[in-house]
């Protein structure tokens, strides 16, 4: 047994240095020195054994044990959730059935800017809450790149609108595990954070558009942006303080795909935007609405049939009772070699020293993937693919993914190593000691979690616990700093490395990784600041303590 230690140079300033080392090492890699992503996450994950080995004395064995399990966690279940929605993507590609549906949405609206909110912000976060764990920016950006959008802006614009939903990602994971973790009422966490992120659903769609066209290409549009954000944001309000966690994003994503779609059958912009440059909102980049190719009503039918399918499938393999269902055929634990019940996390981390279970679930049949894959299949079979052609086809993308999914299980060793060393706690608790500040800086404890372990759920239970007993030592509501943690957590959804990868793959922009972070770091900051002022603001200040209670 090995017990964390989160200040092993006895010195705080110094054991925090120590603990970055990793994050800076792979960020600097990909952002300022522009070496591939596969080989950034590489050294990130060297440089994470180094410092948990020799800096925090975690067992070598126990170290590089960590680290095949977040590698083993990063193929399965997110590098098989990618997979298969590519493959999905490249069956309907070849059949052309991408086209069809590429036309049936401009004739909706031409608008750049109208299809950004239609796809980034509103389908996504129907995804966002039916499966999650990367499923939502690897459709989005594959519709966005189809759609002639540039790769850095399909790519990162998914990224910028996948944030307000993530808190009631995948049917409530979340919060029902930030519950778990702290002991604190599910339903109280739903509410607190459902009285934190509808400002954000309103603000997220201004934000993106603004992102891709500039201010005065966002105010040509703004009517239509808040109708997009205002039927997000109210159906999520009222269903996580009155409902629950569990169909949040999948009721208010419906909401707004349906008020956006009718608002454009009665009003459009004055100037139609063609331009898939997004590099600003001047006249010169807008030019009258051009005609598109017109198609049969059967045959747009055919072309969203795909992903008709896919969604009632990721939707119906989200719902709990069907997880339990086919879990109780199929699923398979290993108990990891060298690493389960041989990590201690201890106080103030932990508020009694806590012994932690590396338990590897290979639920094949219940993984969103496998629904993803079954989605896929069926949609082949009614495409006209023989068995022969879509093996073909699945090959072709797994030779295509290959490098994406070295990193992505890179990226998860680093992770996970960082987690059973405490090296992420040693962050966290330097966070931890901010005073009177802790509601700003424990919300952004929350963005690092995200940031760092690639999941608002795994951020959660990394620091929840932190947040509560942090929370109670200083006078704070505890259920409002566990809320912060998910609601800060959302934003740094755009920044992980593992989302990073799941865009450049879906965009098939591979090799720019560096160039995805560095556009959308600063939105990912200002972001996660604005929501730290939100969470001081209900600590501290009336009429905004009236929000937690």
């Amino acid at each position: 047994m090995w017990s964390q230690v989160y200040d092993p140079f006895n010195n705080v300033w110094l054991s925090t240095l120590a603990a970055a080392i990793p994050v800076v090492v792979m960020l600097a890699a990909l952002a300022f020195f522009h070496i591939k992503a596969h080989i950034a996450a590489t050294m990130g994950l060297v440089s994470a054994l180094v410092v948990a080995i020799w800096g925090f004395t975690m067992p070598a064995d126990t170290a590089v044990a960590a680290a095949l399990y977040g590698a083993a966690y990063g193929l399965f279940p997110i590098g098989w959730i990618i997979l298969n929605v590519i493959f999905l993507y490249q069956l309907t590609d070849r059949k052309g059935q991408f086209k069809i549906l590429r036309e049936s949405i401009a004739s909706i609206s031409g608008d750049r800017r109208l299809q950004l909110l239609l796809i980034a912000f509103s389908f996504g976060a129907f995804f966002e809450g039916a499966g999650g764990f990367g499923t939502p920016v690897a459709v989005t950006g594959a519709m966005l790149i189809g759609l002639g959008f540039a790769p850095l802006a399909a790519s990162g614009l998914s990224l910028i609108a996948n944030t307000a939903p993530v808190a009631y990602g995948a049917l409530g994971t979340p919060i029902l595990a930030l519950a778990a973790v702290t002991g604190l009422d599910m339903l109280d966490l739903s509410a607190m954070v459902g009285r934190q992120l509808p400002i954000f659903s309103l603000i997220v769609p201004f934000w993106l558009v603004c992102a891709f066209c500039g201010w005065r290409g966002m105010l040509a549009i703004w009517p239509a942006v808040l109708v997009a954000g205002a039927s997000f944001a109210i159906p999520q309000y009222l269903i996580s303080n009155f409902h629950g966690p569990w169909l949040v994003d999948v009721g208010a994503a419906i909401s707004s795909m349906i008020c956006l779609t009718l608002f454009l059958k009665v009003w459009s912009p004055k100037v139609i935007m063609t331009s898939a440059s997004g590099k600003s909102g001047d006249a010169a980049d807008a030019e009258p609405a051009r005609g598109h190719q017109v198609f049969t009503p059967s045959e747009v039918f055919r072309a969203w049939t795909p992903w008709l399918i896919l969604s009632v499938i990721v939707l119906i393999w989200g719902v709990p009772e069907w997880k339990k269902m086919l879990d109780s055929v199929s699923l398979v634990k290993f108990e990891w070699s060298h690493l389960h019940m041989l990590v201690q996390k201890m106080p103030p981390v932990a508020a009694v020293p806590k012994i932690e279970e590396a338990v590897f679930k290979l639920n094949w049949l219940s993984a969103t993937g496998t629904g993803i894959f079954i989605a896929s299949v069926i949609s082949a079979l009614l495409m006209g693919y023989k068995v022969r052609e879509m093996f073909a086809v699945y090959w072709d993308t797994v030779k295509l993914l290959k490098y994406s999914l070295m990193t992505i299980a890179a990226m998860l060793a680093l992770g996970y190593a960082t987690r059973y060393s405490g090296v992420d706690s040693t962050l966290g608790l330097a966070f931890a000691n901010t005073g009177v500040f802790y509601p700003f800086f424990g919300t952004l404890l929350g963005w690092l979690g995200v940031a760092l372990t690639g999941s608002d759920t795994a951020s959660n239970v990394l620091f929840g616990g932190l947040q509560k007993t942090s929370a109670e030592q200083l006078g704070l509501n505890p259920v409002l700093m566990a809320a912060a943690n998910s609601s800060g957590g959302v934003m740094g959804k755009m920044i992980d490395a593992q989302s990073i990868v799941v865009a450049s793959t879906a965009t098939k922009w591979y090799g720019h990784e560096g160039d995805i972070l560095r556009y959308v770091f600063f939105h990912s900051i200002a972001l996660a600041a604005l929501v730290g002022i939100l969470v001081s603001l209900q600590a501290y200040v009336p009429p905004f303590t009236h929000m937690v209670k």
